[in-house]
């Protein structure tokens, strides 16, 4: 069959760009994020980063053979980058970890990167932060979806108010803190009624509510309040994720989503509050750029919890 002129002008457009992307971020010096180090060796850091690692997963989410894991692994070892672990789950495997010289290795490939990521999203307009991320989330999607179709959910994220969500993403708050915390009517009460509040002021050019749907269903949420807290700060809020879907990179693409309205906008800090305990969000806070700011014991959801501040300040992009 004979392909259509469109299509293949579209094809050669999305080529000259990918080239182009691959250029600019550095693949063809060798080295990637202001090191000295290949590109499929920054990623393995990253992906060691997250921990309990084997070299099977990183073969695995890498798209490497074995024996090139193998060898990169081994450099990285002998730059005491890296260092193996007994797996007390399997004798013939090694957990992988980041010794002290990893972590600064890492440390300074995330800074490099946030302040790249940012440079270039500050030259856009701050609607199409959104347009660009969901781009490239869907390419590198269907690049990969030979494998992965069948693997991870599809998700969509939408932007702006949508019916139903104030019940819902209330419902998605309740469904985890009464069962993580015990919190209970009052907690539910607050949230909604916030919501409420927050959606009121939507049309304003400072606030944003982005959704993750599945199956048509509004499966997680987060949203930049650019006013309650005056200033210049922005304030992240309801930040949530159904529990079927931890793991499949909702939380990561919300997140990457307001950090990209925030830097295009200009906000002079990002304030979130959450609480102790919550240790993968609190990763993806940190990698974010995130740091804990503020921690203290309240009441005021009814349960005792250890409440957290955590603080952001401008340019450090996802």
């Amino acid at each position: 069959m004979t392909m259509p002129v469109s299509s293949n002008t579209t094809i050669s457009a999305i080529r000259s760009a990918s080239r182009a992307l691959v250029r600019e971020l550095g693949f063809m010096n060798g080295s990637i994020a202001g090191t000295t180090l290949p590109p499929s060796s920054v990623h393995a850091l990253i992906e060691v980063e997250g921990g309990s690692a084997t070299a099977a997963d990183l073969a695995a989410r890498l798209r490497l053979d074995k024996s090139s894991v193998s060898r990169m692994l081994r450099k990285l070892v002998d730059a005491g980058l890296i260092e193996e672990r007994p797996n007390p789950a399997d004798g013939r495997a090694k957990i992988l970890a980041l010794t002290p010289s990893g972590k600064v290795s890492v440390a300074g490939i995330h800074d490099f990167a946030q302040r790249q990521v940012s440079d270039a999203i500050a030259r856009l307009p701050v609607h199409q932060t959104g347009v660009v991320l969901q781009g490239l989330a869907l390419y590198a999607d269907a690049l990969g979806g030979r494998s992965r179709t069948d693997e991870r959910p599809q998700l969509s994220l939408v932007q702006g108010y949508q019916p139903g969500l104030i019940a819902r993403i209330t419902q998605l708050h309740i469904d985890f803190y009464a069962r993580e915390h015990g919190f209970g009517q009052l907690f539910e009460s607050r949230v909604a009624a916030g919501l409420a509040e927050f959606s009121n002021r939507l049309d304003r050019d400072c606030n944003r509510v982005w959704t993750v749907v599945h199956d048509g269903v509004i499966s997680g949420s987060i949203a930049i309040d650019g006013e309650d807290l005056g200033g210049g700060k922005a304030h992240l809020r309801w930040f949530v994720v159904d529990q079927a879907l931890h793991g499949a990179g909702a939380g990561r693409q919300l997140l990457a989503a307001a950090m990209a309205f925030v830097d295009g906008y200009g906000f002079a800090e990002t304030h979130l509050d959450t609480f102790a305990g919550l240790d993968a969000a609190r990763r993806l806070y940190e990698r974010a750029g995130f740091a804990l700011a503020d921690e203290v014991v309240g009441a005021q959801w009814g349960t005792k919890v250890r409440e957290q501040r955590f603080v952001r300040p401008a340019g450090r992009a996802t």
